[in-house]
């Protein structure tokens, strides 16, 4: 287990790159976009750069872990020799199962396929290939060279040899494995994405304001960023997304996305990546910085 592929090089893909190659896993970073791979790589090596700043690790440190990274615009070229392929694109069904097919026809026999989806079926993803029992959920939170937790969700027909391997990974990764069964949301988002959902729906309902609800959460309840600048955060559009998975998962209404987190998706209002959400970015990029501001 030391040639790892990661698919996708957004925010989690170059993440979960930047922290497999820290701790010498060889990495070979997929996006169909040369810009996407740019742009990751350069993210990779600021993060790196704030490291070492922080004197956390070395500038030999840095180097290394850069050279530990190969990138591919090619999917077949850069997965074939992988003992991993760590998918985390798009939360789109459609476009994770068009992955998973290609990956069954392009990768080894042996070679284990994980997805980083925050909510979608591992069981269903699973089924576009022939090798189910190798197919598992590792689903890491952001920002992934920071957060220890990983989600390892285990489908229908995923081996106790593949979950075994991937939670060893984990581990040799300073990660906290938690196994968890598939079902729509898994553990972090059944729980978060409701929170999430029902802080709109107090705003929605004009209970109070942006900083007053995030203000009660931090400080009346000490969760370090309120839930309205965490959805900014996170991106609204995927807040809806996992909302609307758990949603037709379980046809339960408590999980029906607040109309108001629609119309702000639907107005191109995403939260600190598009620069406006529940909170301004244009001078402030940082949803997490701007969190802070209230919990002075």
């Amino acid at each position: 287990m030391k040639n790892i592929a990661v698919i996708g090089a957004g925010t989690m893909g170059n993440g979960i790159a930047h922290t497999f190659a820290q701790f010498d896993y060889k990495i070979n970073l997929i996006d169909l976009s040369q810009t996407s791979l740019d742009k990751g790589m350069a993210t990779i090596t600021k993060n790196l750069d704030r490291m070492v700043a922080k004197e956390k690790i070395s500038e030999a440190d840095k180097n290394r872990t850069l050279r530990n990274i190969s990138t591919y615009t090619n999917l077949e070229e850069g997965v074939k020799a992988a003992n991993l392929v760590v998918e985390a694109a798009t939360e789109n069904l459609d476009l994770k199962l068009k992955i998973f097919g290609d990956l069954d026809k392009f990768c080894s026999d042996d070679a284990i396929l994980a997805s980083n989806t925050s909510s979608i079926s591992i069981t269903q993803i699973a089924s576009v290939t022939s090798r189910p029992d190798k197919v598992i959920g590792m689903h890491f939170m952001n920002p992934v060279p920071i957060m220890k937790l990983v989600e390892i969700i285990k489908g229908y027909s995923t081996s106790e040899e593949t979950f075994k391997t991937v939670e060893t990974l984990s581990k040799n990764l300073k990660k906290v494995p938690v196994e968890v069964n598939d079902y729509p949301g898994f553990v972090a988002n059944r729980i978060l994405m409701p929170m999430i959902n029902e802080a709109v729906e107090t705003l929605y309902n004009g209970v109070a304001g942006v900083k007053e609800i995030d203000t009660v959460m931090m400080l009346g309840m000490a969760h370090p960023m309120g839930p309205l600048a965490l959805a900014d955060f996170i991106g609204l559009d995927v807040c809806l997304s996992i909302l609307n998975v758990m949603y037709d998962g379980f046809k339960n209404p408590k999980y029906a996305p607040c109309p108001l987190l629609v119309n702000m998706v639907m107005a191109g209002k995403l939260g600190a990546k598009s620069g406006e959400g529940f909170y301004d970015y244009s001078e402030n990029r940082k949803a997490e910085d701007v969190s802070k501001m209230f919990s002075k």
